[in-house]
This record gives C-alpha cells, sequence and structure tokens, in this order.
C-alpha cells in the first residue's frame, strides 16, 4: 500500500470513528448462511424500535443483493448530495436507511467487486454519510463468516453487540453455531438469537404446523448460555408486505407482537449488559 494511500485509510477511518460516536448502539445481525431472512429481522427490528420513538439507522452492508430498499418501497430512491455532506435517506420520521441498491443505475445491476472494492464502498457508506444523531445502528451484515463480515467487524471501532437470526431447522443451526464462534472470537458481545420461519398457522383451520421443525435456535441459545430474543412464525404478510414495500407493523398481528417482543429483549439485554461493565 503506497503512502498516500494509508494517509487516506486514515483519515476514513477517523471520519468512521467520528460519525460512529454520535450513535449510542451499534448492533450487528448476522446469519451463518443466506436465506434464513436476516434482511427481514433488520428491517423490521429497526422499523419496530423507530415506532417506539427512537432514533434508529438500518445499514444494508450487503453489496451483491441490497433488498432492505425494497423491502422499505425505495428501490427506485437515489443518494443526493446537499450542500454540507451526504446523508442517509430518511424513510420514516425516526429511521434513517443506507444501502448500496441507492447507488447503483438500477436494481438490475450486478455488482461484480472483488474484496477490496465492496470494503472501500463499506467504509464510504459509513464514513462518507452523516448519521446524526442516533439511539441504534442497526447494521445488516453479509451472510456467512468469511471476509466481508469480519472486515466490517474490523472496521467498526465499537460495537455494542450481534444480533444471531437462524431458521430451526438442524442444518441452519450448523452455521449458527458458526456465527456464535466467529463473534466471539472477535470480541463482539451477543445479544442473543432470534429463530425465524418458527411454525405456521393455517389461516383457514388454525392449527399450527412446524414446516422447519420449531425450538432449535431456543435449543443453540441454551447450549451457548444465550439470550434466545424470541421467535418470528412463518406470515403471509411479511412476505406480502416486503415484496410490495409496505413493510409495517400492524397493529395486533403476529409478526408485531413477534418483533414488541424480540424489540423489548434486545433492550434488556443490552441495558443488562451495561450495567456489568
Amino acid at each position: 500500500m503506497r503512502p498516500n494511500q494509508i494517509e487516506e485509510q486514515k483519515k476514513q477511518q477517523e471520519a468512521i470513528t467520528h460519525n460512529l460516536g454520535k450513535i449510542k448502539h451499534i448492533i450487528v445481525v448476522l446469519s451463518g448462511k443466506g436465506g434464513v431472512g436476516k434482511s427481514t429481522v433488520s428491517t423490521n427490528l429497526a422499523l419496530m424500535l423507530s415506532q417506539q420513538g427512537y432514533s434508529v439507522g438500518l445499514l444494508d452492508c450487503d453489496m451483491h443483493g441490497p433488498t432492505i430498499p425494497t423491502m422499505l418501497g425505495l428501490e427506485n430512491t437515489r443518494i443526493t448530495q446537499s450542500n454540507d455532506s451526504l446523508k442517509p435517506i430518511q424513510a420514516t420520521e425516526h429511521l434513517k436507511v443506507l444501502s448500496m441498491g441507492f447507488l447503483i443505475n438500477s436494481q438490475d445491476d450486478a455488482i461484480i467487486w472483488r474484496g477490496p472494492m465492496k470494503m472501500g464502498a463499506i467504509r464510504q457508506l459509513i464514513g462518507d454519510f452523516d448519521w446524526g444523531n442516533l439511539e441504534y445502528l442497526i447494521i445488516d451484515l453479509p451472510p456467512g463468516t468469511g471476509d466481508e463480515p469480519l472486515s466490517i467487524a474490523q472496521i467498526i471501532p465499537k460495537i455494542t453487540g450481534s444480533i444471531i437470526v437462524t431458521t430451526p431447522q438442524d442444518v441452519a443451526l450448523v452455521s449458527v453455531r458458526k456465527s456464535i464462534t466467529f463473534v466471539k472470537k472477535l470480541n463482539i458481545p451477543v445479544i442473543g438469537i432470534i429463530e425465524n420461519m418458527s411454525g405456521f398457522t393455517c389461516p383457514h383451520c388454525g392449527k399450527k404446523v412446524d414446516i422447519f421443525k420449531s425450538g432449535g435456535g431456543k435449543k443453540a441459545a441454551e447450549d451457548y448460555n444465550l439470550s434466545f430474543l424470541g421467535e418470528i412464525p412463518l406470515d403471509p404478510a411479511i412476505v406480502e408486505t416486503g415484496d410490495n414495500g409496505t413493510t409495517t407493523m400492524i397493529d395486533n398481528s403476529t409478526l408485531t407482537i413477534s418483533f414488541e417482543t424480540i424489540a423489548e429483549n434486545v433492550k434488556k439485554q443490552i441495558m443488562e449488559k451495561e450495567e456489568d461493565k
């Protein structure tokens, strides 16, 4: 690395530290494999906390498959530069969102980058954008335990904790155990585990069917002495609202009740970890 590159990266890291210094809690959401609904969990948790009146940021760090803009109905939104600085998209009154999806010409464009270019882009998303003062920043990490999640974890100087998302079946739990080992090796506290796709209740007969089994996430939490934050049922509403960009918390829906429980457990775990320091 040339001297000017070292100096540029140093300045960028200083900008990252400065921007993140205005954020009280930084939470990374990860999974050992793709397809478990990690982005869905990140989006709905951010929405729930923002609807409770907290100032929340949601950062989509998936370079190749940024889906959060679509879930929030913002897929046609693009970043514009103000006079003083770049700012994330104001999705709702209390929720700011930033994703690579806001910076590409079309949602159909494929980002064909090697690791260093992706890391450079993520550094810019954190360092070049003014998030302002936030209570929570939810960071949706790419799936797996490889180079990208590792580099992101190293870029961010302070992480409050991690949330690990899994589905109940055994093949997913193999990956979640690797995620637990991954964050522990990086000395990132684990806030807890969320089990997604946890049972389906038939809207016609009311019978519950455990399509992907159930209870695996809770058992993994018990095995590793971690908090189980809650379970999210298979609900057609979560698919429909995510696809058409109307993701929202509907009063008394099973989805809303699930995320209310999860949000309260997340806040409780963060408070307990701060008291233990």
